[in-house]
Order: C-alpha cells, then structure tokens, then sequence
C-alpha cells in the first residue's frame, strides 16, 4: 500500500527525486535511477520502506508547522522569508573563488571553513559531471580542492539524500541541498534516523526553478549538434557572474548562451516540483544563499549574494568568518 502512494506521487510528476525513501530502505537493494523527468526511485520487490514515509517525503506530507515547532521551538515572523538570525549582502574575498562560484562564493567558502576548522569530517555536495557531462550527483567531498570542483550551480534535479545510507557512521558531514530536501532531512532528523544526526549543517541556495534534463538535449538541437556529438562538459553558469551556460561536445564545438538567455528554457521545461514548491528561500538550512539580483550589484559586476543565517551556530560561524 504504501509503495502504491509512492508510486502515486512518480507518477503524477511531483516525485522532487530527493531520495529519502531510498536511503530508508532496508532492503538495500533499491535505487534512484535517471529519467527524462529526473531521478526517481526504483524500489526492489523486497524493499523495506518505513511506515513513516508519508512524514518525511516532502511530495507527501510533511507537515511545516510542525517541523517549525521541532527544529526551531516556534513559528517563523514571516512564512515567506522563514526563521532568520541575520541577512547580508556578500561575498568570498578570494577572488578566484568568487569568479569561479555561481554567485559570491558564499557557499563554496563557509563549506571550506567548515571543513578546515574541523566542524565536519566532510560536505555532501552536488556535482555537475558524474557519471556523465550532462547529469549530476551526490558527491562526499574531503578536501578544499574537491569542494571547488563542485561550486557551480546546477539547475537540473540532483537527488541528495539517498547517499544517507552510505556515510560513515563515525564522521561528521555537512550538506548542501534544496528546499524540500532540507526539509525532508530535518524531518529525517526528528524521526531520529542515526544517517541524519551526523548531519551537522546544512546549506543551501535560494531555489526558484529546475529544468528537466531534456532542456539540454533540445537546446543542443536548436544549435544543430547532433545526438551522436556526446558532451564532454556542461557548466550552467561559466565565467563572471552572472555568468553563462558552456557546452563542449567530443567533436570540440564549444557553445555559449548567457543566463539570460537560456533562462528562455524555463517556460518549457520547468519542473512540475518547481511550480508547486511552497519554499523557494530554503527555510529548513543552517544558512541559506541567492543571488543579490539588484540593479546596484548588478552594475557593479563581480557577484554578490544574499546571506541568510537561520540558525545561532551558523551566525556565530559567519560572525568568525568576517573576522
């Protein structure tokens, strides 16, 4: 029964390919497999899902007032910004990183800090790449160097909260994902599941839109690539900020579009998920970051962010990071 109210949720399109129901599985035996519609989960014929499911799939039922109630002992002012500690405009004084990021660096940098200063033995990020150009993963990264790798912004449906199940139960990690992800893993962290607690932060974007994966496919189309004409890399938002999408396929052709373009795409292949989240500023993350879209950033160039700490362990943080 439970697997058909599952099933359900894939099938009318609002499955958000988070993972939870995966890294609960005891079976071990299921999996998130890649769709045209992102990744969703395959169940084994002998998976063992929890009851409590319906708790903690964010395409289901968690219930927000509650988690609000569990994690932060009270309502939030405002439901549309979420609980909050403090809000900046900022962004990483290395330089390199700041180009290199998305946005600021913001994220890329408090990750580093965090791993440096031995908050945590590791960050679970996104990363563009694996196991091929055009999809993304999960990705355990332990090093500066790693977390570099990954600061770019994907806009495709990553699932993060499967690779639960495979983090060493002696180690402390932090993580970056979406709105409902956050909220999926907070409420992971209520129901007390063990994968969960060793979740020491989480961080995570503002989130408006994700495309479908066919997005890529159809935009190499109308540049008259071929199917055949593998990609060999794909960054969503290369150079300065605000930065633009870059292809390069196995023939050598290198294609370009600014954000602002390509941001053209959305109306055709936004996500179901998208149109009904009702989180777009990650409520549920220790600290949570967007782009400062301002005319007066803007025109400055160089990239700035929105920094939200929504928790006082992540104020202090940030406080001793701007020292």
């Amino acid at each position: 029964m439970l697997q058909k109210e599952i099933k359900e949720v894939i099938e009318s399109g609002s499955c958000c390919g988070c993972g939870a129901c995966i890294a609960l599985d005891k079976s071990e035996e299921s999996r998130m497999i890649d769709t045209q519609y992102g990744p969703i989960p395959y169940f084994a014929k002998d998976s063992k899902i929890p009851e409590d499911i319906k708790q903690i799939c964010p395409c289901v039922g968690i219930n927000y007032p509650k988690l609000y109630k569990y994690f932060y002992n009270k309502y939030p002012k405002n439901w549309l910004t979420g609980e909050i500690e403090a809000v900046r405009t900022g962004f990483s004084n290395d330089p390199i990183m700041r180009k290199d990021s998305s946005s600021g660096g913001v994220i890329t940098e408090t990750l580093i800090f965090l791993l440096e200063n031995k908050l945590v033995d590791a960050v679970i990020i996104a990363k563009q790449g694996i196991p091929s150009a055009e999809k993304a993963r999960a990705f355990i990264a332990d090093t500066r160097k790693d977390i570099i790798e990954c600061s770019q912004s994907i806009y495709i449906p990553v699932s993060m909260l499967d690779i639960l199940k495979k983090l060493d139960p002696s180690k402390k990690y932090a993580i970056t994902c979406l709105s409902e992800q956050s909220a999926s893993l907070r409420a992971l962290q209520e129901k007390k599941f063990p994968p969960a607690l060793q979740i020491k932060f989480i961080l995570g974007p503002y989130t408006g839109t994700s495309l479908y994966p066919s997005a890529i496919r159809s935009y190499l189309r109308s540049k008259k690539i071929k199917d055949n004409d593998q990609m060999k890399s794909l960054k969503w938002r290369s150079g300065a900020w605000p930065g633009y999408l870059e292809i390069k396929t196995k023939s050598g052709k290198i294609l370009k579009s600014p954000k602002v373009y390509y941001n053209y795409l959305i109306p055709f292949f936004i996500t179901q998920t998208s149109l009904q989240s009702m989180d777009f500023v990650n409520e549920f993350a220790d600290l949570a970051v967007g782009d400062a879209w301002s005319p007066k950033y803007e025109a400055k160039g160089g990239g700035y962010s929105i920094v939200v700490t929504r928790t006082k362990k992540m104020e202090e943080i940030i406080q001793k990071m701007i020292a």
